[in-house]
This record gives structure tokens, sequence and C-alpha cells, in this order.
């Protein structure tokens, strides 16, 4: 059995800002609430969260003997977190400025698991960062990190909405596990519905619709129906740079995340008139090669058509 202590020293070693295990379980109503959501229509073209429901919300059926889920979160918020000028044209999500976090997190995740496994050889599981049907948010909640917001996000109260998730599933159980925050929550807030530009933050419901979220119309597969993309060419904050948690939380601590470029300073003809060269040799190692320089330029382009 493995020791909760240990754990939360080892991931603060490793360099996690939070850490939390909880025991494997369904979660029903979870299961349920996203259903509904995806029969809404909600999910607009991101047709992959169709699939695997059953596995997003029971690890059990994910992973093979798992008994227990290891929650880490590491905070990634920068001075482009804070926001744009009203006049700036050319956005990016400040998460974006950063080396990809995918291939952070994961080295991250194999340090703490190769330190586990130190103390218990029969230590299997898998690690999961964005890469698999995984709950992540709630199970940050059932981990005690904070709770869901109205913009679909988690929030914790010392780090805000800006930080990123990654999880092991194990084969081994904990002397205890943690336990839900109480008498938290956004309470009569209604900052992010208000400050989405294009209303995607649903009334209510603690989720959005992806068919009017410029943070999809940017980066995944477009939805069909036009959006006005507010200036922002990969991504977006919005919802974030409003919420009052994120007002005074701290600036990331770990190196990995410090920006690589600042978009502050870059135009939408910067952007345009940049050959592919220049984009992989300054933004290869960031999340933007995932859409890639040419729908960033096309993102300019109908940003600016609609001046």
């Amino acid at each position: 059995m493995l020791q909760h202590e240990e754990l939360k020293k080892a991931a603060e070693r490793v360099g996690f800002d939070l850490c939390g295990v909880v025991a494997v379980r369904p979660l029903e109503e979870d299961a349920a609430r996203f259903r509904r959501w995806v029969a809404a229509g909600h999910h607009s073209s991101l047709a992959y969260l169709e699939r695997n429901t059953d596995k997003r919300f029971d690890p059990a059926l994910l992973v093979e003997g798992a008994k227990s889920i290891i929650v880490c979160a590491v905070s990634y918020k920068n001075a482009i977190s804070e926001g744009y000028e009203a006049t700036h044209r050319a956005k990016i999500a400040s998460y974006a400025c950063n080396h990809d976090y995918h291939t952070t997190l994961k080295s991250m995740l194999r340090e703490l698991f190769g330190a586990l496994k130190s103390g218990c050889p029969t230590l299997a599981g898998r690690g999961f960062v964005d890469s698999a049907p995984v709950a992540e948010k709630r199970w940050a909640v059932e981990a005690g990190f904070g709770w869901i917001g109205r913009q679909s996000l988690l929030i914790t109260p010392r780090y805000g909405s800006f930080v990123h998730l990654c999880e092991l599933i194990i084969n081994e159980q904990f002397d205890h596990y943690d336990q839900p925050m109480q008498g938290v929550g956004c309470g009569s807030c209604r900052a992010c519905i208000e400050a989405c530009p294009t209303g995607a933050v649903l009334e209510n419901e603690r989720m959005i619709s992806t068919a009017r979220c410029i943070a999809c119309h940017t980066i995944e597969r477009q939805p069909a129906t036009r959006i006005d993309l507010d200036g922002w060419i990969f991504g977006c904050d919005s919802c974030q740079t409003c919420c009052p948690h994120n007002r005074r939380t701290p600036m990331h601590r770990h190196a990995a995340f410090d920006p690589l470029f600042d978009p502050r300073n870059m135009t939408s003809e910067d952007w345009l008139s940049m050959s592919e060269e220049a984009f992989s040799q300054h933004f290869a190692a960031t999340p933007l090669t995932r859409s890639g320089l040419k729908r960033i330029q096309e993102n300019v382009e109908e940003e600016r058509a609609k001046r």
C-alpha cells in the first residue's frame, strides 16, 4: 500500500504545484451530464467526444486493475495571462507561449511514477496528458483541488484556472485518499458569462458550446457556424482573464513554463509575412504547431476581414 504523505513529497520534488489521489470509481452522474451535453450538440465539430464515454468516466475500463488516480497540476500563469490591450488583434492564449505542456507534463509524470515505483516494485499504470478519454477536471475536484467554474474550467483557490492537469492511473491503493473541498465555488459571479465575446459559456451549466468557442474555432476542426474571433488567432483566454480568482494568483514557478515569445509584441502583419521556415525555427517547441502557420494566418485573415 502506497503512502499518501510520500506521494505529496515526491510530487513536490518533481515540480507539481498540486497533487492529490482518489480511489477509482465510476462517475455516473458526470457521465449522464456529459451525454446530455453531447446529445444537445454542444460538442459541435469535436466528434471524438462522442466516443469512449464509458471509459472517460470509469478509469477501471481504461486501465486494467486500476485502483487509484493520482491527479497533478502545475500553474502556467504568466504576464500574458493577464490580458491584452483592447486594440491588439493578434492574440494568442497564454499557455501556447510556452514549451508544449504535453511534453513537459509527460516527463514530470514519468519522474513521479519512477519515484513511486522505486518503493513499490509491483506498481503499474499509465500516465495521461490529454492523450485519452479521462475526466481530468472532475477527478481534480474529487482530489480536492477546487471546483468547476461557470466557464467549465477547474478553478483552484491558490492558482486560479491557469493550471495544466495530468494523471497517473495505477494498480495500487493508498493508505488514505483526498476529499473534495467544501464551501467553495463561483457564488453569484457571472464574469466569465458576460466576458465571453461569443456567448459560448452556457447559463447555469458549467459547460460551454464549442460551436461558439473561439478556442475551438481557431485550433480544432472548425465548426460550421462562423463567429467573430475578437482578435484571437490561437486559443482564447477571455473567460479566464476576467475571473476574480485569477487576479491575485502567483505567476508560475516552474521554469519549463517561461514564455518563449511575447505575442503582445507581434502584429497581424508579423504573422502574415512569416515563412514556414521562420515559424518552425521560432515556434516548433510550442503548442502553435498543433494548428500550424497556415491555419494561424487564416485566422488572422478572418479576423481582419471582420473589422
